[in-house]
Formats: structure tokens, C-alpha cells, sequence
């Protein structure tokens, strides 16, 4: 499969905000997503949190996919937004990924709380749909993906996407 055209080691914004790493990149298909997906996966550790934002068919779930191929975790990562939360266990003896679709989920993290993410968070990776401001609590350290898509009547499959390393976990982002 075809990477991303720009590499994440290419395109740094800088730091935006002190504590921050910020990277943009160009994805231009769901396969591309999907790729980019398994390429950070190769840098999730035990404890991570991930924030994606993105309108509805930006391609959340298609990263995801990537990232669970890229842990080598059990079963389909599909939408869990009538579920709340999957979790995948690891067929490799990694981290399990905990996939959270937070779209229905109107409150900050008190809604988030029965979930129970902060016990799973330190042996998992959790990964969280439309999580702004629902669960940056959970850690002072995340990773937020935002995906950009053409809005409207179109057949773009083009994105750009932002990562933004949050906190000294994420200070070698350029480096992924």
C-alpha cells in the first residue's frame, strides 16, 4: 500500500501551544487512512490516548482500523457508536485497544466516568471518536488527530490530516 504522500517526518507546523508537537499531512484515500493508522500504531504505548476529530466520513473509523492492524488486536474495529466503547484484546501480547465513540455522549467526563476509560487507560491504548472536551482530563499526555475532509456534494477522497502531540509523551512525534 501506498504511504501518505507527505511523511510525518516532513511536515512539521512547529509547536503551536508550549507542550505541543504539531504535524499536517495529506491522506488521499481510505487505504492511505488506514496506512497512516498502522504507522502510529508503531508508536502507542501502553497508557496512550488518542482524540480524533473529524466530521461524520472523515475517516475516523478507517484510522482506527489501521491502528487495531497495526497493534495486532482481535476482532473487526468497526463504528461503535451504538455501544459506546469496544474493546479488542491483543493477539501479539501488546496493549489491547479500547475504541470510544463519544458522539452520543453529551457531558464532559463525568458521562465518560461509567465507561470506566481511566482503569483501562494504563494497559490500553484508547482510542476516542468526537472526544474534545469530554476526556482530555483522563491525561496530561494525548494524541489528537484531527481529520479535515471537502464538506459538501463531492467524491474527494482527499483529507488533511493534523496530528498534535500533547505533553512530553509526544515530544519525539517528529520522529514517527
Amino acid at each position: 500500500m501506498e504511504a501518505p504522500h507527505n511523511s510525518l517526518t516532513t511536515e512539521t507546523a512547529g509547536d503551536a501551544v508550549p507542550g505541543t508537537v504539531t504535524l499536517e499531512l495529506a491522506v488521499e484515500s481510505p487505504e492511505q487512512m488506514q496506512e497512516l493508522g498502522r504507522r502510529i500504531a508503531a508508536v502507542l504505548l501502553p497508557g496512550d490516548l488518542v482524540m480524533l476529530t473529524g466530521e461524520l466520513g472523515a475517516g475516523k473509523t478507517t484510522l482506527t482500523r489501521g491502528l487495531g492492524e497495526g497493534l495486532g488486536v482481535r476482532g473487526a474495529v468497526t463504528s461503535p457508536t451504538f455501544v459506546i466503547a469496544r474493546v479488542h484484546p491483543s493477539l501479539t501480547g501488546g496493549p489491547a485497544l479500547v475504541h470510544v465513540d463519544a458522539y452520543r455522549l453529551g457531558g464532559g467526563l463525568d458521562e465518560m466516568e461509567d465507561l470506566d476509560l481511566d482503569v483501562s487507560l494504563p494497559e490500553s491504548v484508547v482510542v476516542v471518536e468526537w472526544g474534545d472536551g469530554k476526556v482530555e482530563e483522563l491525561s496530561d499526555d494525548r494524541l489528537h488527530v484531527v481529520i479535515d475532509r471537502a464538506v459538501g456534494d463531492t467524491d474527494d477522497e482527499r483529507r488533511e490530516v493534523t496530528l498534535v502531540g500533547i505533553g512530553a509523551r509526544w515530544a519525539g512525534l517528529r520522529e514517527v
